[in-house]
């Protein structure tokens, strides 16, 4: 059990939040959620131990295992994969470290005998003799091939250091787990199996993440960092949203029951306070007025912005046609004779394990980079709108947000391009702020302000979660939804391609496969999945990584 009381913590004179008085408890996994900014990292760091709150206590159960999801990819460069995953239980591993250096001694004397054989027991309760299965079992079922894991972690790219973190923090079932954005840098069959193993997890969890689907799927707590404290909620993410939203409505409703009730008083004892008949009756009114207190709604961290893509015109039946398209990035290739024609309405979940693929496919189409071979064509209607994953180039100037979207605007006031940019959470001093120094997701919500602009009817996107809160996520969301035109969509957030796509183009290590279903009707449907087996698609990014 991990016990919270009246913490609090502060940053100079702003306070990130106030008077947290939790409970965690074994056998659930509680969803941190909240807006950017509103101490939900903090809060798993003061868990672990590794910062200070203000205030308060954390209590945590004696003899507890806790573990972390580590962020640190070059500490572990000097081990082997195997012995970093099993470095997530510190006891085991400094058991083996020592066990195995009195052995390699040459002159093994009888003290280091009944040093080892106390050892030996150490080691055996701690269930030692299946560490090495366990942890390559954890590396398989995050997407990492068993000839990797006795490389060297510097031998491993950024992407499969992460999972192998991923798999020290799950190794050996630590009493309490907590796990900071763990899904990033996943594709859906790691994520799938993630979302099993914590399902079935026996102990404590606590997980910050952006991913709706993945906290509706393994949470059965939310807890919500807002209004300067965090409450609590029993059920996943989406039981939260309709839970909170009730209880800010049913609130609301009643300051207003209140303040009608307050104004019918203030009109009697206007009305009859100078009345002599009636002068008791105003009196007990006033009395009755004077301990009427309207409940205190604090406003909340979260901000929406307002996205809504609407093209300056309707398009034609023709959209895009592609044959047979060609590239290779960096020896190897990516692209095999795709083909694929797009109709109207489409809105298309562009999906495969190579991320790689996926954005030279969208960097050919809106001519970022030729093919190698093929071809493609746009119908004479479209105009096509792209988000490309990287958006360095868009932010190299140092000019303040008006002037950075001027030249996509045909309104050229300052007072129109300020209000767009508020509608973007850009408000007074912010739209001065300096394109070169925004942070990842104040970039996305400008690269959205900037295609909202253009009108496009036809949008590629290339992974535009990526920064993003889940408010802004939730946005976007909808925006895509009521957009009228075509869609060709990458993104690794399950709820964004399932509630917004209806047919899925799955690029494999083989060529394609091109189906109009629900993003979860294609992942369920078992012929897809026989046929996703037979060209290639289950290897894992792993194996052919070059980003």
């Amino acid at each position: 059990m991990i016990l919270i009381q009246s913490l609090t913590h502060r940053f100079g004179k702003r306070v990130l939040f106030e008077d947290v008085n939790v409970k965690f408890t074994e056998g659930n996994c509680y969803g941190l959620i909240g807006a950017n900014g509103a101490g939900k990292s903090t809060f798993l760091k003061m868990v672990a131990g590794e910062k200070e709150a203000s205030s308060g206590k954390i209590i945590i159960d004696q003899g507890q295992r806790l573990s972390m999801l580590k962020q640190d990819q070059f500490a572990y460069d000097e081990y082997s994969v195997l012995k970093t995953v099993i470095m997530g239980n510190k006891k085991l591993y400094d058991i083996m470290e020592e066990k195995d250096a009195i052995y390699a001694k040459e002159d093994f004397s009888d003290a280091d005998g009944i040093k080892a054989s106390e050892l030996e027991s150490e080691f055996a309760e701690l269930n030692g003799w299946e560490a090495e299965t366990e942890a390559a079992q954890l590396l398989a079922g995050l997407g990492l091939e068993p000839e990797l894991h006795e490389k060297l972690m510097g031998e491993l790219s950024p992407k499969q250091k992460v999972r192998v973190l991923l798999a020290q923090a799950l190794f050996g079932t630590p009493d309490i787990l907590l796990l900071d954005e763990p899904t990033n840098n996943l594709d859906y069959d790691s994520v799938a199996w993630l979302e099993n193993f914590l399902s079935s997890f026996p102990n404590i969890v606590l997980v910050v993440s952006h991913d709706r689907h993945f906290l509706n799927q393994v949470c059965t707590h939310i807890v919500d960092f807002d209004y300067g404290t965090a409450k609590i909620y029993s059920g996943n993410y989406d039981f939260w949203q309709e839970s909170s939203t009730m209880a800010l409505q049913m609130a609301k409703g009643a300051n207003k029951k209140k303040e009608e009730k307050i104004k019918e008083l203030q009109e009697f004892v206007q009305r009859f306070s100078a009345n002599a008949s009636k002068s008791k009756q105003a009196t007990s009114r006033k009395k009755l007025l004077d301990k009427i207190e309207l409940d205190d709604i604090k406003p909340s961290s979260r901000r929406y912005p307002y996205i809504n893509f609407k093209p300056s015109r309707e398009a034609g039946d023709d959209i895009l046609s592609v044959s047979n398209l060609n590239k290779t990035v960096n020896g190897v290739q990516q692209l095999n004779d795709i083909s694929f024609t797009l109709a109207k309405g489409d809105k298309v979940a562009l999906i495969g394990g190579n991320g790689i693929a996926q954005t030279a496919l969208m960097d050919i189409l809106a001519g970022e980079i030729e093919a190698d071979g093929g071809s493609f064509k746009f119908g004479t209607t479209i105009t096509a709108g792209y988000f490309p994953k990287d958006n360095t180039k868009y932010f190299q100037e140092a000019m303040n947000l008006v002037d950075w979207l001027r030249p996509y605007s045909k309104n050229q006031e300052e007072s129109y391009l300020r209000g767009f940019l508020g509608r973007m959470l850009f408000s007074g001093e912010e739209t001065q702020k300096m394109a070169t120094i925004l942070s990842g997701g104040e970039k996305v919500r400008c690269m959205f302000s900037r295609l909202m602009l253009q009108e496009p009817n036809f949008l590629m996107f290339d992974d535009p979660t990526n920064h993003l809160d889940l408010e802004s996520i939730t946005s976007l969301n909808k925006g895509l939804i009521a957009f009228p035109g075509t869609i060709l969509l990458r993104s690794n957030d399950h709820e964004l391609l399932s509630t917004v796509c209806n047919r899925v183009i799955e690029l494999t290590p083989q060529g394609f496969i091109d189906r109009t279903y629900s993003y979860d009707e294609y992942l369920a449907h078992p012929d897809i999945k026989q046929l996703r087996a037979e060209m290639g698609a289950a290897i894992e990014e792993s194996s052919y990584l070059g980003e």
